[in-house]
């Protein structure tokens, strides 16, 4: 199962990152460059450090400069992610290029990858919440919170890897088609955001 796959692979990456828990370790992907789950890895591994980079600028004390430095590489590290999020999709187009959809068949509101996405974010919500329900030095009402919430988030696990397989299945059966749009994002494109374009005359 492809949801498996992915999640013990997020995991890995999680683990890897929380060795060092240093935004600015470089990724050692595991995996070689013709393996699916290198993108998956990559795609983990963006997500994790991009989530300690959202715990750091919210520091109270934070100094403005280096706030703007740190929203620079969270616009970054957005557009990267978005990248290897069509990397992958590409993968599963080209996986199920030569299926023939059913007459009838239907599509998915999301794709493959973005529903992966949501799965590499929601492995970093299990790793964190079960960090705060263990947490030694945090009050015992503290910790029962977090495990009532990261009962939730185990629940959703079961129900997105069953939908993620179920969507795979889907395709590869012809019920479903797959269509990607590409994000075309315009907030970092010097022709398309007004406040770039704009400084460039």
């Amino acid at each position: 199962m492809f949801s498996k796959l992915a999640y013990s692979v997020f995991e890995q990456s999680i683990n890897d990152y929380h060795q060092f828990d240093n935004v600015d370790q470089p990724i050692a992907n595991p995996y070689g460059k013709d393996q699916f789950e290198h993108l998956l890895y990559m795609k983990n591994w963006i997500d994790t450090v991009q989530w300690h980079f959202e715990d750091i600028i919210r520091d109270p004390q934070i100094d403005p400069v280096a706030a703007l430095v740190l929203k620079r590489r969270i616009d970054a590290s957005n557009q990267e992610r978005t990248d290897v999020v069509e990397y992958i999709d590409s993968y599963f187009l080209q996986k199920y290029q030569g299926v023939q959809a059913k007459a009838g068949a239907k599509i998915n509101s999301e794709s493959p990858a973005w529903a992966f996405d949501r799965l590499s974010i929601l492995a970093l919500k299990i790793y964190h919440m079960n960090e705060e329900a263990t947490r030694a030095e945090a009050t015992q009402a503290h910790r029962d919170a977090c495990q009532a919430k990261l009962n939730i988030l185990l629940e959703q696990r079961t129900d997105l890897s069953t939908a993620i397989d179920e969507l795979l299945t889907d395709i590869e059966n012809g019920d479903k088609y797959m269509k990607v749009y590409k994000q075309m994002k315009m907030y970092n494109d010097d022709d398309l955001n007004p406040v770039l374009y704009q400084n460039k005359k």
